[in-house]
């Protein structure tokens, strides 16, 4: 068997000399941090002594110690279960519409949604929105109709801060699966459509479902990962708008929490151990998400 492979290497070197250097970047970049993280979560290491091993200790105080975790957990896959499937279903509708679309109107309602996504600026608009003054636009809109009396600080307030968090995420994760959807849509065999009428597809949903989604599953699957990886990785809308830590640490998330013993606490020991449980959500919910996918068009 071994003889097999390395025949088969031979006869394909010239495919594994053009992987190569991506492979040693993957491999330097993403694996080898990866295993160096699962290790370091096992020990205690504040970056200025030798790593000392104390087993389960860290997880132990993860998860009956640490009530801020557990809250931030709480918010995180909140955030993730709302935002994940709302944005990826809300990318994936504007997608098939935007894409009936010819010519430049097209590509200027691509423009228009992708944008928000790669927009520098995007937290100082939302914070002249949310600004707990009667000068906020927000406030000042809702004052004006005299649905409130006075102004409410928003990402001060306990209550409006983890469903603000959630709009302002919404409106921010419309990029890069949106895109990944239209460049699906454009890809797909008009022919293939000709052929469902005759098999029997008789309507616009019809074709979605066992047309135009099983046609595009690669992008399908890479949306969702990328929506995914956003959900549980949000960090930036938090800093950004509630601060850290947050008002009753409502607007923690897991990835703050990792923030604030990575690079404030030095607790590398301790933060690999919370990087190591966000990597295990990632991982398990992208295995979910492959297999409901495996099923569209069934």
């Amino acid at each position: 068997m071994d003889s097999t492979l390395m025949k088969r290497i031979k006869l394909s070197k010239s495919s594994y000399l053009m992987i190569a250097p991506y492979f040693i970047l993957f491999f330097l970049f993403t694996v080898l941090p990866v295993v160096m993280s699962i290790f370091f979560s096992f020990t205690y290491y504040n970056m200025l002594e030798m790593p000392k091993f104390v087993g389960w200790k860290n997880y132990v105080k993860l998860f009956l110690e640490d009530d801020v975790f557990l809250t931030s957990l709480r918010n995180t896959l909140l955030l993730a279960v709302i935002t994940g499937p709302v944005s990826y279903f809300l990318c994936l509708l504007f997608a098939w519409i935007i894409n009936e679309f010819k010519g430049w109107l097209r590509a200027f309602l691509t423009l228009i949604f992708y944008a928000p996504s790669i927009c520098g600026n995007a937290y100082v608009v939302w914070n002249l929105i949310l600004s707990g003054d009667r000068y906020g636009y927000l406030n000042g809109l809702l004052l004006k109709l005299g649905i409130l009396d006075e102004a409410i600080v928003w990402m001060k307030t306990e209550k409006y801060v983890l469903p603000m968090l959630v709009i302002v995420q919404l409106w921010l994760s419309l990029g890069t699966g949106f895109l990944a959807f239209i460049a699906g849509l454009q890809t797909i065999d008009k022919t293939l459509y000709e052929a469902g009428a005759l098999d029997g597809v008789k309507n616009r949903w019809q074709e979605l479902w066992y047309i135009t989604l099983p046609a595009m599953k690669p992008q399908l699957m890479f949306g969702a990962v990328m929506q995914i990886t956003q959900s549980f990785a949000i960090a930036d809308v938090s800093l950004q708008l509630a601060g850290n830590p947050s008002v009753n640490y409502a607007g923690a998330t897991v990835v703050t929490h990792l923030l604030d013993y990575g690079t404030v606490r030095f607790e590398m020991g301790y933060a690999s151990a919370i990087a190591t449980v966000l990597f295990l959500l990632m991982v398990g919910s992208n295995k979910l998400v492959q297999k409901l996918l495996g099923r569209v068009g069934e």
